[in-house]
């Protein structure tokens, strides 16, 4: 599971705080020798297009590890890159050739100028960006902002090769219109543009299809469908599986290249034997190696280094079946984890005194580790928009029996918060008290409810037994209803007065800086990123959406929360906390019986009455609002690149790091150097 960072807490948490510049490399085919000052590059701003700015982040005291250790981070990061490919032909079978293309032209179309090639360069960057021609979080399809004539007139002078059915999917709004559809009223599979499911496939084929697998008496089932393509062959569906002999093989290879270099460097058996089970899984396409290998995985918390590969997050695909590929490299960030270590030796207590229901708790909460860290290299669905957060494994019997890991990405955060201004938070904030809670508070709020999201949230409560896992029984509400949560364990906790007593803040006023934006960024400011008259889709802003419109119509009788109008601008204002902490209980009670319960009916009432629906009159003011601040919605990041340093055998003797490509170098670095599909 991932927590995204909202852009109105991201900013909030740089309410005081400026980027520096600095000049880019002018070429793609040398990057400079000279490392640049990691301690200035966080947070500053490479590019910036359409909705979007992209930033640096740095990677903190990587001098320090051994040269095994640096070994295994360049290994991974490798593997992961390798696979970048594969998230471009999951998110639309044309990506690929549309992005070939269009990389040919931006490497030799030299000398155009005008705002038709502006405008091709934006839409280059967009997909780029989006890993793919639809948007990353709205999902719908990037409109060109310049003719098919004008396009054609580029091909031609690139020399390069493009087929008449992906000009018709770039330049046709009814072709392809968007990613994943998720709307119940109509067959999702269908009006999906994702490459999950192959022609002619529907919903009602996949439901039928995997219902015969499922089987409600399995306590330890599979992530059936988790690492597949699903097809129609000679009138009957199939599994085309992503393996090393399969559906991208090419691309799988080169990740399994890199993974064995990697096992020759773990930092222990346990780690060594993860890796070694990953290979495997990418042999077979066994999901059942693949539970395997995520118990070896999640018990392997000794080392300094771990990482995120393969098939895992299901959020792409409509009925949160199919996993996108995704990579993070990442290094413990040993001060900034012992900090938060109270969390995880706690958890039981979290558990036991939380608002579930007393069948509903987990007896015994199974080995929660939770780290600070720093990323090194990200890849797939985790790049260039990365979350913040992460807790794995997905599969629930494996978090109950055997626990999990959750990550904060510690430098990955910090350049989030070097990167904003003030503006927002003064927009929208209900008078100066919040700005000076906001001020002082909201930065360690961030943090904390991200621990409690992640190591709290994702490992408590349980399914009765009986009850198949949420993918069956909720289905394309899964997410949604897991990730709202995650949010509630973390936001009825940071109120409580335990948190004072475990040293993790010194006041309560942490607690309330949280509650006020989480509340003004459900109601309002995430409905920037949404264009007007669009109902909300996204997993993690339905989710944010159906919390903060829940308490606030159930707390309406005694005005928790008061909507107030001045100078005809809408504010949130919380007038009693405390009341506002009992309702996010409740509502975590209720989240957890349906999944508990696997109460569909239930469930996709919650989603759909409180999370889709969009305040018209509300979102067409959070936009005027938000015009004059010139602030882009979105966030993303290049990645440092690692340069080995060899001897005169060709023996590593050292990995540098390398901080100074601009977006469109880096894009097309990544095209030449892991272009692996075709």
């Amino acid at each position: 599971m991932k927590f995204k960072q909202s852009i109105f807490s991201i900013i909030l948490l740089s309410a005081l705080l400026a980027s520096c510049g600095e000049e880019q490399s002018d070429s793609i085919d040398e990057i400079s020798s000279v490392n640049a000052d990691l301690e200035m590059v966080s947070g500053q701003e490479v590019d910036r297009f359409a909705d979007v700015q992209v930033i640096r982040y740095d990677i903190v005291d990587f001098d320090k590890l051994t040269i095994d250790q640096k070994k295994l981070v360049y290994y991974m990061s490798q593997a992961g890159l390798e696979g970048r490919d594969i998230i471009f032909d999951q998110n639309n079978p044309y990506n690929l050739e549309i992005r070939h293309c269009i990389e040919q032209i931006v490497e030799k179309v030299k000398d155009e100028k005008g705002a038709d090639w502006d405008n091709f360069l934006t839409y280059s960057k967009q997909m780029w960006f989006a890993n793919g021609i639809h948007h990353h979080y709205g999902m719908d399809k990037f409109m060109p902002k310049f003719s098919k004539e004008t396009f054609s007139t580029y091909v031609k002078k690139a020399g390069a090769k493009i087929s008449e059915e992906a000009i018709e999917v770039i330049f046709n709004p009814a072709v392809a219109a968007k990613r994943k559809v998720k709307d119940a009223n109509v067959d999702m599979i269908v009006k999906s543009a994702n490459g999950f499911y192959g022609e002619g496939v529907t919903q009602s084929m996949v439901d039928e299809f995997y219902g015969k697998l499922a089987d409600a008496s399995n306590s330890r089932p599979v992530e059936h469908g988790l690492n597949s393509t699903l097809i129609l062959k000679d009138g009957n569906l199939y599994e085309d599986v992503w393996k090393i002999d399969g559906k991208y093989g090419k691309a799988i290879k080169r990740i399994v290249y890199w993974l064995k270099k990697a096992v020759t460097v773990a930092e222990n058996d346990q780690q060594g034997a993860a890796l070694k089970k990953l290979i495997e899984y990418y042999q077979t396409g066994d999901l059942k190696t693949w539970d395997d290998y995520n118990i070896l995985w999640a018990k392997s918390t000794e080392g300094d280094i771990d990482w995120i590969n393969s098939f895992i997050e299901v959020y792409g695909d409509a009925l949160g079946k199919r996993g996108t590929f995704e990579s993070i490299v990442q290094i413990t960030d040993f001060e900034a984890s012992k900090q938060m270590q109270v969390v995880t030796e706690n958890v039981q207590w979290f558990e036991d005194n939380s608002t579930l229901l007393p069948e509903h708790k987990k007896k015994d909460v199974k080995g929660v580790s939770y780290k600070v860290v720093q990323v090194a290299s990200e890849s797939g669905d985790a790049s260039p928009s990365t979350p913040i957060g992460v807790n794995l494994p997905n599969n629930n019997w494996i978090r109950q029996e055997h626990g999990s890991k959750s990550v904060s990405l510690g430098n990955i955060i910090s350049a989030y918060d070097k990167a904003g201004g003030p503006g927002i938070l003064k927009e929208f904030a209900n008078d100066q008290d919040e700005i000076d809670l906001a001020t002082e508070h909201a930065y360690l709020a961030g943090k904390l409810h991200t621990a409690l999201h992640e190591v709290v949230g994702h490992a408590s409560g349980q399914i009765n037994e009986g009850v198949g896992q949420p993918a069956e029984t909720l289905r394309n509400y899964a997410s949604t209803l897991e990730e709202a949560r995650a949010d509630l364990v973390g936001l009825y906790f940071i109120m409580d007065p335990e948190m004072i007593d475990l040293g993790l803040i010194k006041t309560l006023d942490v607690g309330k800086a949280e509650y006020d934006g989480y509340i003004r960024n459900g109601m309002m400011a995430q409905l920037q990123r949404l264009e007007l008259g669009k109902s909300v889709e996204e997993e993690h802003m339905q989710n944010r959406q159906l919390v903060a419109a829940w308490v606030i119509e159930k707390g309406a009788k005694d005005n928790v929360v008061e909507r107030i109008k001045k100078n005809g601008k809408t504010y949130f204002n919380i007038n009693d906390y405390d009341k506002l902490r009992v309702l996010f209980g409740e509502l975590l009670q209720e989240i957890q019986r349906i999944k508990s319960e696997g109460d569909y009916e239930a469930g996709k009432n919650l989603v759909e009455t409180y999370g889709v629906k969009v305040d018209y009159a509300l979102h067409k003011e959070v936009l005027e609002r938000i015009e004059p601040l010139n602030l882009a919605p979105y966030r993303g990041f290049v990645n440092p690149v690692l340069v080995p340093v060899t001897d005169d055998s060709g023996e590593i003797i050292d990995i540098k790091i390398e901080n100074n490509q601009s977006f469109v170098e880096q894009m097309l670095y990544y095209g030449k150097t892991y272009g692996n599909l075709d």
